[in-house]
């Protein structure tokens, strides 16, 4: 998308105020008009005051002074605020307009972009668009309208002499048009910086306890080092191509200016210019030095927001996550159907997933299991569609998913797993979240009990209105994982899908959540991925996975009495606990 394009995109997003964006150029383009009238009064005050000693002009020249310093700032300061009001208004509108997309996202885009590079675009990129929409927007009308009329007057002056100012004009054109190319390049490379920063940070932010305990503060400050000083070298080189550009384009006005001064004595010698309308023409000459300085290093702005809004428009323009199902679905049964299902990462990578094939009966509890790598969590997510299936076909009671809402297909869906992702809000909003915010307290208390979680609510400051911390940091892990459990159960969701929710949990927790797990299942079709196995002997069936295909499908005794790869994985589970309670007696 070439320059005119990308700023006419971001101007369609100050259309809504089209009526302060009139009244804002009205106040700009007002206070602008006042820059001619500065010379155009001298020419009067000067000849008619010091020469002609016209009584007129020396009462009426200084009141006229004062009247156009009055309209100016009054009209400067409506414009000003005016259009700053409008930027806040188009950054919000963008980083709304933003935030919605990343909601609507596939998760594949997310697993091919670091959070700190979508960080960078909602934060840095946004405040470099707002420079472009009002600092730049100002700067041209106000300092272009005062441009022209200065030019304005000085030709009505001396056409003659003011024929020199436009001499400048294409050198001028020729050394903008290549500063901005630079400018381009430098600001998306600057982003690009920015984006990696906001990673690396990131970074840090969530992996603190790690690099505390293993001593890696020197490591990562050498690595936020690196990145923050390509950023300052960035900043510096932007910096010296915008000053640069000012000192060149001032060289060639003076030049100028110089010319026409040389001039202008010849032709006060020969009593073909007055006094005061050569100090006109000399001031008009000379004002037009600050806001051709100003709309040179405008560019640079316009650059930077313009190599921003590039970046936020590609955001923008992604497509979101597929929904093209049509057929509603209200509460499922629970009957799932897995028809030679296929799935790869990549079109060129390997399949994780082959030929799956697996029928699951309504309230149902299946268990996957397998060695690291073998498919469980991939095939799971292909359930509430997080991705999409190469090949084959899942069925939820009989229609194909791909053709269900979305909506429907994980309103139908309760999730948990090892990972718990909590919000920093109290404990009530964040077991209200399976509901939808809508359920009453008495539901909230019901779902807490029965996820066993209420024994330690009851414990904690507030209560229910007690405030977790990010990710439910002041709570232990059993707590956080409870919650979790409490917020699937508050959702009631026929099919429930538990991805190793106990493996990272002490003995104690792990009965704790355990029961709650059970009272999660009850009447609900469940897919357990199990890391310890001795939680899923009562599955209804086993599915035991070896790099995406099914190997073996039964129950815990039936596996065991076959001998093959879930019964090699549960004495290897045996083996090593009882080498375990050996190392601690």
């Amino acid at each position: 998308m070439n320059s005119k394009d990308l700023y006419l995109r971001l101007l369609s997003y100050v259309r809504p105020y089209a009526r302060i964006f009139a009244l804002s150029l009205l106040g700009t383009v007002a206070a602008a008009a006042t820059e001619p009238l500065i010379p155009a009064l001298i020419k009067p005050l000067l000849d008619g005051s010091f020469v002609a000693k016209d009584p007129h002009s020396i009462r009426l020249i200084p009141l006229l002074l004062v009247a156009v310093f009055v309209i100016r700032g009054i009209a400067g300061f409506v414009g000003s605020v005016a259009m700053e009001w409008i930027a806040h208004r188009v950054v919000m509108d963008l980083r709304n307009a933003l935030f919605g997309r990343l909601l609507s996202l596939p998760t594949r885009y997310f697993d091919d972009h670091s959070a700190g590079s979508l960080l960078s675009r909602l934060t840095y990129d946004v405040t470099q668009v707002m420079t472009a929409t009002t600092q730049a927007l100002v700067t041209l009308v106000k300092d272009g309208v005062a441009v022209i009329g200065l030019l304005g007057w000085m030709l009505y002056l001396n056409w003659k002499l003011s024929l020199l100012a436009f001499l400048i004009a294409p050198g001028i054109a020729v050394m903008m048009r290549l500063i901005s190319r630079r400018l381009r390049r430098l600001s998306r490379e600057l982003q690009e910086l920015m984006g990696d920063l906001t990673h690396v940070i990131d970074e840090i932010l969530q992996g603190h306890k790690v690099i505390k305990i293993f001593g890696g503060q020197d490591y990562e400050q050498k690595r936020f080092h690196r990145v923050n000083n390509r950023v300052r070298q960035f900043n510096l080189k932007l910096a010296a191509m915008s000053e640069g550009s000012g000192p060149l384009v001032q060289l060639l006005a003076v030049v100028a200016l110089g010319a026409m001064i040389y001039l202008a004595a010849l032709q006060s010698a020969a009593d073909q210019i007055t006094v005061g309308g050569f100090v006109s023409l000399f001031g008009a000459m000379a004002m037009l030095l600050s806001p051709i300085k100003r709309l040179t290093k405008v560019n640079e702005q316009l650059q930077r927001g313009l190599a921003a809004a590039e970046t936020i428009f590609t955001l923008l323009d992604e497509p979101p996550e597929p929904d093209r199902g049509t057929q509603t679905l209200g509460r499922a049964r629970g009957e799932v159907r897995f028809e030679q299902v296929g799935y790869r990462y990549r079109a060129d990578g390997a399949e994780v997933i082959q030929q799956f094939d697996l029928d699951v009966r309504p309230g149902e509890t299946i268990a996957l299991v397998g060695p690291s790598g073998s498919g469980k969590t991939t095939l799971m997510s292909l359930l509430p569609r997080f991705y999409e299936p190469q090949s084959g076909e899942i069925r939820l009671d009989g229609v194909p998913i791909r053709e269900l809402r979305l909506a429907d297909l994980r309103a139908n869906i309760a999730y948990v797993s090892q990972d718990v992702v909590l919000f920093n809000d109290t404990v009530a909003a964040n077991i209200a979240y399976g509901a939808g915010f809508q359920a009453s307290e008495a539901e909230l208390l019901q779902a807490a009990e029965h996820a066993h979680a209420l024994e330690f609510i009851r414990e904690l400051p507030q209560g229910m209105e007690t405030l977790i911390g990010e990710n439910g940091s002041r709570l232990s892990g059993g707590q956080r994982q409870r919650l979790a459990i409490a917020r699937a159960l508050l959702k009631n969701a026929p099919i429930l899908i538990l991805d190793e929710a106990t493996s990272a949990l002490d003995t104690q927790s792990e009965r704790k959540v355990q029961q709650a797990l059970d009272a999660l299942r009850q009447g609900r079709t469940a897919f357990v991925i199990a890391h310890r196995l001795s939680t899923i002997e009562s599955a209804d069936r086993i599915v035991v996975l070896d790099r995406g295909r099914v190997v073996e499908i039964g129950t815990h005794g039936e596996l065991l009495a076959r001998n093959g790869l879930y019964a090699g994985l549960y004495r290897m589970q045996g083996d090593s606990n009882q080498t375990t309670k050996l190392l601690f007696k």
